[in-house]
């Protein structure tokens, strides 16, 4: 009998992660996700993927708060399916932080979400990706360069997210594949939805004129899962050409 290979996302229960957790259970794989505050989209998420394929898919509520909670979630997510092949490192903090309002509150909790659980969890899944020949993918941005004008930390902890990505590259191979994705305009931030302006200058600057899908995420992830065994180190931009405009 095939086995059936384990996909852990972070923060997988809305956008793009759930965009993700959907494609690839789509593609045949069991799919562990992390949620802080979105139990009830979790909870619908969860109920919808099991009807169309029962036992494949799991919950992990986790705010990653505690110096513990990533060797906890590690213990956890093993014992659902026995196995995790894929870690996606997916869930992240987003807000401005102006020079004048930067305080350690706002510092701490951007780069803990956004660069320091990636690395803890990359450390605790590492023996068991070993054991696999499995990978992990860095959700990044392609806010970094150039970086995003008043969201200072945000950038920084981008920025080091893709140089965690390269590092745990050449650290963990040849066991261990190591890649990124980065997103252009694929969803719009909550606080601009309504922002039409903005979304017409930010369309003007993209050489595909257009704003991409969250599936175009989805679709390189799985890429980089299936297709990529010889990639290693590399971070993909999914933006439509914005960066040869930038």
């Amino acid at each position: 009998m095939a086995i059936t290979r384990t996909v852990f996302i972070t923060g997988g229960a809305r956008r793009i992660g759930m965009a993700a957790a959907k494609y690839l259970h789509a593609s045949g794989y069991n799919i562990i996700i992390t949620y802080n505050k979105s139990g009830l989209e979790a909870k619908s998420l969860s109920k919808r993927l099991n009807k169309l394929r029962p036992n494949s898919f799991a919950t992990i509520k986790a705010s990653f708060t505690s110096k513990k909670i990533c060797s906890l979630i590690y213990k956890k997510a093993i014992k659902i399916f026995g196995r995790v092949d894929v870690l996606i490192n997916n869930a992240s903090k987003f807000y401005p932080t102006k020079i004048a309002n930067i305080t350690e509150k706002s510092w701490f909790d951007i780069i803990d979400t956004n660069l320091k659980v990636p690395l803890f969890l990359s450390k605790e899944f590492y023996p068991e990706l070993k054991k696999r020949k499995g990978s992990i993918i860095n959700i990044i941005d392609i806010h970094i360069d150039p970086p995003l004008k008043d969201h200072i930390i945000y950038n920084i902890s981008k920025a080091g997210l893709l140089a965690l990505t390269k590092t745990l590259a050449k650290d963990l191979a040849p066991n261990v594949r190591v890649n990124g994705v980065s997103p252009g305009a694929i969803m719009w931030p909550e606080a601009d939805i309504s922002n039409t302006k903005k979304k017409k200058e930010i369309l003007s600057r993209i050489a595909l004129r257009r704003s991409g899908e969250p599936n175009d995420i989805a679709k390189a992830i799985l890429f980089l899962i299936q297709d990529a065994g010889y990639v290693t180190g590399q971070n993909i931009n999914i933006d439509g050409g914005r960066k040869l405009n930038m």
